[in-house]
């Protein structure tokens, strides 16, 4: 049985990023920043309670008699609890006997294009602690990308407005900077486990180390652009931020009225259709907050009955961060038109290219990832390598003018210069014909 050091790291993280925060917000008010402290609360308090949502929903807690875990989740107190349980199950494994256990199947990866089917018995401790892994991974998702990511971007934006970091200041943002990459590397993990759900598989540390890498500099340049940005023109960030977010938000939901999919019932049988519809906004929300700053490894479907896009499709990872590049780019450009007095020491050269530099980075590291380090990159239908070399002769062949026009247009130029031709050659006749009041005349 795998010791649960995802658990571990979960509530290690969300318990000092918690600690962190109101520690920060009560120097914000000891300072007078009222308006500093409310937010700093506010992306602190917030994301807490999704997290106790998050938990008791998958556990089901709701409709078991539970009365006092539900009060400690109440409290704010759920991960603890949730992280004892873990604990308890896991140190108590093995020394009672199971009265029943079941029996999963699944494939290895292929070798030489064969691939072995495999039972595993899983007895009941072991599936608890799948359990609460699983749910401790999302909870993490929900850490990071609705609290940490605002989080970071205010605390940045402070330090840029203030020009001062602090030492608290410091280690509140290196916190929920290791938060959100966690948060994204377990959304990447738990993408390959849904979307290869029959497959047993195994991610190396290399893979783990590829993650980690590609999420660091593609969250933190992305942070960096937003605030810089922000920091000049203030009011223009709200639409681009809306704009995104928005987009994200209402894309799952436009493809699944386009497909004209019955309404999916299936996601949990307790709920009502309107409960329904408020789990799978609460899904797109935070879709959309994935995707405001870094690239979803989960692709949501709502006409699918695991919600989840599990086909691999290169064309939307390219279109995804060839638009982010761009866009990431062009705010650069505004900042670096508009910049005012607080960034004279800054070589502003510089920091856009070390910037520009930094998500080319990350792109790398994803590359590599997927070409050489994904634990299931033999069950690819075409490599990385090989999707992007079609995405790009396709958008060479959209851009390019296609032969059938060139050719129209070859043959409009022939055909206006014969026209031309036998126009000229009908006045060369008419010349020599010419008219008969002029030929009477010369002769006289």
């Amino acid at each position: 049985m795998k010791f649960p050091g995802s658990v571990l790291v979960s509530l290690v993280l969300f318990v000092s990023e918690t600690v962190a925060a109101l520690c920060l917000s009560g120097a914000y008010r000891a300072a007078g920043d009222r308006m500093w402290q409310w937010l700093t609360l506010l992306f602190a308090l917030l994301p807490c309670a999704l997290v106790q949502l998050s938990l008791v929903f998958i556990h089901r807690d709701v409709s078991r008699d539970r009365p006092l875990v539900l009060l400690l989740h109440l409290l704010q107190l759920g991960p603890l609890v949730r992280c004892v349980e873990v604990f308890y199950i896991y140190f108590h494994a093995g020394r009672v006997e199971e009265p029943y256990v079941s029996i999963t199947k699944k494939r290895q990866m292929p070798k030489d294009g064969y691939s072995e089917e495999i039972e595993k018995e899983v007895g009941q401790a072991e599936g608890k602690l799948c359990t609460h892994r699983s749910a401790f991974s999302r909870a993490s998702v929900i850490q990071a990308f609705l609290g940490s990511a605002p989080q970071l971007t205010l605390q940045l934006y402070i330090c840029v407005l203030q020009q001062e970091i602090t030492a608290a200041r410091s280690i509140f943002m290196i916190l929920s900077l290791l938060s959100i990459v966690y948060g994204a590397l377990r959304c990447n993990i738990l993408a390959i486990k849904i979307k290869y759900d029959d497959y047993d598989v195994s991610v190396k540390p290399a893979a783990y180390l590829c993650i980690f890498m590609w999420r660091s500099f593609e969250i933190a340049t992305r942070v960096t652009v937003l605030v810089l940005f922000s920091s000049v023109l203030q009011i223009w960030i709200l639409p681009v931020v809306l704009v995104n977010f928005f987009g994200f938000f209402f894309y799952p939901w436009i493809l699944f009225w386009q497909s004209k999919s019955p309404f999916p019932e299936n996601i949990e049988k307790a709920l009502s259709r309107v409960g329904t519809t408020i789990v799978l906004c609460l899904l797109t929300f935070l879709y959309a907050g994935i995707n405001m700053f870094c690239w979803s490894a989960v692709q949501v479907k709502l006409n699918d009955p695991d919600l989840i896009n599990k086909s691999q499709n290169w064309y939307r990872l390219t279109v995804y961060y060839m638009l982010r590049f761009i866009e990431n780019a062009f705010l650069l450009l505004m900042w670096y038109i508009y910049k005012t007095d607080i960034y004279l020491y800054v070589c502003a050269p510089l920091l856009v290219l070390q910037l520009l530099i930094s998500y080319c980075m990350a792109i790398l590291f994803m590359l590599v990832f997927y070409q050489f380090c994904h634990p299931c990159k033999k069950l690819f239908s075409s490599s990385i390598s090989e999707g992007l070399l079609s995405c790009f002769k396709f958008l060479c062949f959209v851009c390019k003018p296609h032969k059938s026009t060139i050719l129209a247009d070859k043959a409009e130029v022939k055909s206006s210069e014969r026209t031309d031709e036998s126009w000229g050659s009908c006045k060369t006749i008419d010349s020599q014909k010419g008219n008969p009041h002029q030929s009477v005349s010369s002769n006289a």
